[in-house]
């Protein structure tokens, strides 16, 4: 396998179950750095996400879960590209001075990185963002007007955007996982988040990712664990979506870009292996590599699920770097 003759993985951190590594703010994002010097990585957002900050380098394909998933079913390839022109959707719920914030936020990733930041548009209305955690400690939610969402896509597709930023009007989160500072729990949006991007992947097939907009935007003046420290010194998350748009992938469906048969390995946390990636791996004989440091709220182990010797477990990600 590979692709261009070089070596190509994926590093996969699921959004919203509470991962100690890359379950917070871009905390998975040194670990995938070092991968992608030995090899092209296509990441999830969850992985390299951080607020104010990217961990994304040139050598990374930055993939929202929809489509990881319909790549790995091998129904879509993967074209790398650069430069995109993204879109991006703010919801009308969000009041002017918050927007006013983001939009000086764009402009700023625009000037200081050349990202082509093609148009913007307001929803018609407001799109009604509803999240919360489970018993269980996994972050989940609803969206009451996904409609709204999906005129404003298509909206800036028609003006020739090829990548979509959505930004969303959210309650602020801390009574939802007060613990989230300390680093212990899930991410109390995740989950909603990747219920709004999978959406308008599956609708429109073009890369995207979002990003949460709280009408307290001041700076938290306390100190945090440096795991979710990257999300409360930026009154903004969206430099860090964008600079993942900038380079994602663009999705086809012809014989162009990168198939699963390209893929030499997957890396996931070692008790969260009941996903479509690692069930695709399976059946293809790709190798999976099931890292012990990173562990979820979820309990779904090789042991317990597959019991398969394609799934190779390992102390750390840096045993993990060892063996590829």
């Amino acid at each position: 396998m590979s692709y261009n003759q070089e070596k190509l993985g994926a590093f996969v951190v699921p959004t919203g179950i509470g991962a100690s590594i890359g379950g917070y703010a871009g905390d998975a994002g040194a670990y995938v750095r070092k991968f992608a010097k030995k090899a092209m990585m296509i990441v999830n957002p969850n992985v390299v996400n951080a607020g104010g900050f990217s961990a994304i380098t040139d050598n990374m394909l930055y993939t929202e879960g929809y489509t990881l998933d319909s790549f790995f079913k091998g129904e879509v390839n993967l074209l790398p590209s650069i430069d995109n022109k993204i879109g991006i959707i703010y919801d009308k719920a969000i009041p002017e001075d918050v927007l006013n914030v983001h939009i000086n936020t764009q402009n700023a990733v625009k000037t200081v990185y050349g990202v082509n930041i093609h148009s913007y548009c307001v929803t018609e209305k407001e799109v009604g963002v509803e999240f919360f955690m489970t018993e269980d400690g996994i972050s989940v939610g609803s969206v009451k007007n996904i409609e709204t969402l999906k005129q404003a896509c298509k909206k800036l597709l028609d003006e020739g955007c090829e990548a979509i930023a959505i930004v969303c009007l959210f309650e602020d989160p801390e009574n939802d996982n007060a613990d989230y500072a300390n680093g212990q729990g899930a991410d109390p949006v995740g989950g909603v988040e990747a219920v709004i991007s999978h959406y308008i992947s599956k609708e429109f097939k073009v890369p995207c990712a979002h990003s949460p907009a709280f009408v307290d935007y001041t700076i938290y003046p306390d100190l945090v664990n440096p795991k979710s420290a990257s999300e409360y010194i930026t009154p903004t998350f969206l430099p860090c979506i964008l600079l993942g748009l900038s380079q994602a992938p663009k999705i086809t469906t012809d014989d162009r870009g990168i198939n699963i048969e390209d893929l030499d390995f997957l890396v996931m946390p070692y008790n969260s292996l009941g996903s479509v990636p690692v069930f695709e791996a399976l059946k293809r004989g790709i190798k999976i590599y099931a890292v012990r440091e990173n562990s979820t709220e979820l309990d779904v182990t090789n042991e317990k699920l597959f019991n398969s010797p394609d799934i190779i477990e390992v102390k750390t990600y840096e045993e993990c770097l060892n063996r590829i």
